[in-house]
This record gives structure tokens, C-alpha cells and sequence, in this order.
């Protein structure tokens, strides 16, 4: 697979291009930035040192002009680009990338939601593209694979849906839950989820852990309706780089016993081997800088709930890895390929 990827200078692009480089089934062809970055120019390492010795690909600025010279022709010879980009660039640009035949990874929300309503309401942009929204088809790996394989534009979830919905989807998709009770998410991400853009709010010695948009973050519609049940979620920033961690409250029907509950998560992720299922509450530290995510529950039959948590880095399996899974799955390989061992499945 020769790819693209555009958005080369933030956390998440840079995460992503350093997982492609590992990865003996793709090639990157381009690295790109936005028209007016100060970063173009400059080569993958000298922007990100880490990766020094590993990626020395020159950033060249995304414009109407590269397109027309670089993919507008029959024999550009690219399979697929990576948007690790803001929300509105992916949106415009998804559609004429899908009609030279690229299939597009789209790591922003610009195609998470299905109602192109919802877009002016959470994300401030009213969605133009609404044939590539259409044919968007959500990006959560260990549960969507088929749909993966066969669409042309996979929205790779965000940060907080993925941990959600990993820790969601085995009770909703059972329906061991009750019908329209109160579902609550409590989440915790590190500041490196605000992007690498400098801000007051998110600069070090300014950030406490703190609730922010509360009943009205743009990822509660996207987890909701990812997990087909309304939700209410509550995330909070914390003076930490990276990580993730959620942890969902559900009512269960009254008949649904620990066992029923046991055998869901086993079922879901006994063959997944990128989420553990671990016999302790997860931690940060266990997760952050791997592709992995842990998922821990607990039942109280008495009160018909159950409480699930789930950690992951947010710039991995939140973001980049959980990318890299879904190109695996279009390739035919096993989506954890090149993520554990370089070019290698588990």
C-alpha cells in the first residue's frame, strides 16, 4: 500500500507516520502539511526529533496545486492518505481523493457523525460533503472489520468513543442493559488529546484535573450513537502527557446474571489481541506508548449495575494504531500486524 499522509506536524501524525515507517506492507509516498505551515520545508525528523535516524522525509505544504501535479492523474500510484488533519480539511477533501480511487483513513470527526446536522452543533462547520459522509463507514477495529475491509472511507473513532465503546459495546449489543436507563461515562485524557496547537488552558503549569464540556463535548453523540444507547459523558483533563482512561456505569436488566456478563467481554476480545482483558481496574502507565487497550468490569447483581473501565493511549489506539489497524484490515492482514513486532501478527 503506497500512502499519504497529510497533518504530518501534530501528535497524532507524527505518531502515525512513526508506526508507517515500521510497517513492511506500506510505503509512504508523501508527507504533507497544511499550505501556510512553517513546518514545510523542514524533513519528518527535525520536526520530531524521536524519530531521527528513523524517518527523514522532506514536509511539503498541501494545496489545489499539489493535488492537481501529485494525484490528479492516472498514474499517481497512491492506494490510500491518512487525514491527520482538522475536522473541515477532511471533510473537503475526503471526496476527490475517493474519486481518483485512494481510500481514505480519516483520523479527524470529520465523517464520525452520520446526521450531517449534527456537524454545525458539535464540531461548528456545516458538512458539504455529504456523498463521502454517505459512504463513511466508522472505524472501530475489533468491531467493524468487514465494514473496514470494504469501505473506501473509514472514520477512525476518537480518543474518548474508543475506550467508551470497547467498554460499551459487549453489554449494548447483547442488550443485557436496561432500555433507556441512565448510561454514564466518566473519561480522563491527558493533555496531549487538546493537540500539539500552544494554549493557555492546556499549558503545563495551567492544568489541574478538571471537568470541561460537560453536556456538550462533540464525542457523547459519537459514542451514543456508536453504541446505540444514549449516554451521558463527563470528560475531565489531567496533568499528564498521554493516556486515556474510562470508566462507564450501566444498569443491567434484572435477570442479567455475572456470568452472562463475563461471557459478553470474552466473547468480544477473547480473539483481539490488542485489548486485554486484565483482572484488575487498568492503569495509564500499563497502557501509554502501546496500542493496547485493558478492559476490567465488575457486577453488582444486587443493584443490577455493572461498572467497566478501560485505558488506552489516546494518541494510539485512540488515534494513530487504531488507523493503522483498520489499513491491516484492508490489506487482508491481521489489523495488530507490524503493531506489536515490526512487520509482524502476534
Amino acid at each position: 500500500m503506497n500512502v499519504v499522509v497529510i497533518g504530518a506536524s501534530g501528535y497524532v501524525g507524527a505518531e502515525l507516520i512513526g508506526l508507517l515507517t515500521q510497517h513492511n506492507k506500506i510505503s509512504i509516498q508523501h508527507l504533507l502539511v497544511s499550505e501556510n505551515s512553517t513546518s514545510s520545508g523542514k524533513t519528518f525528523a527535525e520536526l520530531h526529533a524521536r524519530w531521527q535516524g528513523i524517518c527523514a522525509l522532506p514536509l511539503h505544504s498541501f494545496s489545489q496545486q499539489w493535488f492537481d501535479q501529485h494525484i490528479s492523474s492516472p498514474a499517481h500510484g497512491i492506494d490510500a492518505v491518512f487525514f491527520a488533519t482538522p475536522h473541515e480539511f477532511s471533510a473537503q477533501w475526503a471526496q476527490a481523493f475517493i474519486e481518483q480511487g485512494i481510500k481514505v483513513f480519516d483520523l479527524s470527526g470529520g465523517f464520525r457523525l452520520k446526521d450531517a446536522t449534527h456537524y454545525p452543533i458539535h464540531y461548528g462547520f456545516e458538512h458539504q460533503s455529504l456523498k463521502a459522509l454517505e459512504q463513511a463507514q466508522y472505524g472501530l477495529a475489533e468491531w467493524q472489520a468487514d465494514e473496514i475491509a470494504s469501505s473506501m472511507l473509514i472514520a477512525v473513532p476518537g480518543c474518548y468513543p474508543t475506550a467508551s465503546l470497547l467498554s460499551l459495546k459487549p453489554i449494548t449489543s447483547n442488550a443485557l442493559h436496561q432500555e433507556n436507563s441512565l448510561i454514564v461515562v466518566n473519561g480522563i485524557s491527558g493533555v496531549t488529546g487538546a493537540g500539539r496547537k500552544a494554549s493557555l488552558a492546556t499549558s503545563f503549569c495551567e492544568v489541574s484535573l478538571t471537568p470541561y464540556n460537560i453536556l456538550q463535548h462533540r464525542h457523547q453523540p459519537e459514542i451514543s450513537q456508536e453504541a446505540n444507547a444514549e449516554v451521558i459523558f463527563n470528560p475531565h483533563l489531567a496533568p499528564y502527557k498521554r493516556g486515556l482512561l474510562v470508566t462507564v456505569t450501566l444498569q443491567l436488566k434484572s435477570d442479567v446474571t455475572s456470568q452472562q456478563v463475563d461471557e459478553a467481554y470474552t466473547q468480544a476480545y477473547q480473539n483481539t489481541p490488542l485489548v486485554r482483558i486484565v483482572n484488575t481496574w487498568p492503569k495509564i502507565d500499563n497502557v501509554a506508548h502501546t496500542p493496547f487497550a485493558d478492559v476490567h468490569w465488575q457486577v453488582d447483581e444486587a443493584k443490577h449495575v455493572v461498572v467497566v473501565s478501560c485505558a488506552i493511549d489516546n494518541l494510539l489506539k485512540g488515534a494513530a494504531s487504531q488507523a493503522i489497524q483498520c489499513a491491516n484490515i484492508s490489506l487482508g492482514l491481521p489489523s495488530e500486524y507490524s503493531l506489536l513486532m515490526p512487520g509482524k501478527s502476534l
